[in-house]
């Protein structure tokens, strides 16, 4: 059965937010969080808290075994860009972009016979 947990809204590029999703993509959640916690990007801890709550809710809402489960899809959309300015020389405005993300994990339970 599939588990979805979804963070919106983190002041991160996805670009740099996939570079994170990458490393744990396909990994059973145990060893994914190991792998989370040791990563300096500043995305690891959002993702690690993420596939916390995803843990829960297979464990709370459809008594699944957290331990059993591993990460069948996970991915980062574009969220809202924040406009930003900065002052230029003579008297103009420079525009800076604050890129957001929106990431959801989908956990499944792993096969009995693999």
């Amino acid at each position: 059965m599939e588990v979805t947990a979804k963070v919106r809204e983190i002041r991160v590029s996805p670009r740099k937010a996939r570079l994170v999703i990458d490393a744990v993509r396909g990994k059973p959640l145990t060893e994914a969080m190991a792998i989370l916690r040791f990563l300096p990007q500043k995305s690891a801890p959002v993702v690690l808290k993420l596939l916390k709550s995803a843990a829960a809710n297979a464990e709370h809402n459809y008594d699944l075994d957290p331990s059993q489960m591993y990460i069948k899809r996970i991915y980062a959309d574009d969220g809202p860009r924040y406009k930003r300015w900065q002052p230029r020389a003579r008297g103009r405005v420079g525009r800076k972009w604050h890129r957001t993300t929106h990431i959801t994990v989908v956990l499944d339970e792993m096969q009995k016979g693999a």
